[in-house]
């Protein structure tokens, strides 16, 4: 059965700022789609420059006629990099409408309780109730324990207005959609290999439920698709989004595809082909997309290829 396709309005631009990734460079050119943060300031270069990280956080502006909606998607590793980078960028969140979760993964969520207090008591928070459970990745030799994830009274503390979803969420008057649950189609997206979740008391396959991506519609230009680190997989999250909307045209694709690693890379080939048949017109890989990956998105679709830096603003 379909699902039934959802009112996402037209945007007339859509701007995304890195406030935190896995790279920083300086020295990138900027150009018509993609804004690098200056070298200098009034003349000088500062002794201090933006912080990097194992993590993704993006704070993704929408326009609507008039209007301009902006959420958070993800907060970093630590609890430091992405306030500091705020800071040094200048930037303030007290026009941010919302802040959603990705998934429940330590990378994701290092700054959560700081962004919650730049934005102010009552910020709404989308997550995926699987977000909170515990969850363990298991290699040929050892299990390895994943940082626990704040309690949902911990949440609530903070000054959360914490929303759980599992079914698309339209946000910021209907200007953006939060995919919920991903389903699961294609053959060579196999998720997480190793990765186990504690459901009903004991330890299962992890499936990411929770994994989610944000889309934003630009009418005849296509659609944005932002993901966090798509372990549901970044074409089924992609072919989820023209589903929901209706619209099979894409844009962009930009964020964690997670193909980094030797259990992920037989997928990049045949993700790069996907993207290729859809004519993505932009791009950008992020985070946990690996270095490999990257490297050959570049060289097989070099004119929609962005390479991604911390405080880089995509306009779209």
């Amino acid at each position: 059965m379909e699902k039934e396709i959802l009112s996402l309005c037209q945007a007339d631009s859509v701007e995304i700022t890195t406030l935190v990734d896995n790279f920083s460079d300086v020295l990138l050119p900027s150009s018509k789609t993609v804004i690098r943060p200056p070298l200098a300031r009034e003349g000088v270069i500062p002794k201090n420059t933006l912080l990097a990280e194992h993590g993704l956080s993006l704070l993704v502006k929408v326009r609507v006629k008039e209007e301009t909606h902006s959420i958070i998607l993800d907060t970093g590793y630590t609890n430091v990099a992405v306030p500091y980078n705020l800071e040094y960028l200048g930037l303030s969140l007290e026009e941010v409408e919302a802040v959603v979760l990705s998934h429940g993964h330590m990378d994701h969520v290092g700054a959560l309780r700081e962004i919650v207090d730049l934005a102010g008591a009552g910020i709404k928070l989308i997550l995926h109730p699987d977000a909170f459970l515990p969850r363990v990745i298991r290699f040929p030799s050892e299990r390895l324990v994943f940082p626990a994830f704040p309690s949902r009274d911990e949440l609530k503390d903070w000054g959360a207005d914490v929303m759980e979803n599992k079914e698309p969420l339209l946000l910021c008057k209907d200007s953006i959609l939060v995919t919920g649950e991903v389903p699961r189609t294609i053959s060579f997206e196999k998720g997480l290999p190793g990765a186990l979740i504690k459901s009903n008391g004991e330890f299962v396959s992890d499936t990411f439920k929770d994994d989610q991506s944000l889309v934003i519609n630009l009418g005849n230009k296509g659609l944005v698709v932002i993901s966090g680190c798509a372990h549901a997989g970044i074409i089924n999250s992609v072919l989820y989004a023209g589903e929901l909307t209706g619209n099979k045209k894409i844009c962009a694709v930009i964020g964690g595809f997670h193909l980094s690693g030797a259990v992920m890379e037989p997928s990049i080939e045949p993700t790069i082909e996907e993207m290729k048949k859809m004519a993505v017109q932009v791009i950008s890989p992020m985070h946990c997309t690996g270095f490999k990956a990257i490297t050959r998105f570049a060289e097989e679709m070099p004119d929609a290829f962005i390479l991604n830096s911390v405080g880089s603003r995509i306009i779209l």
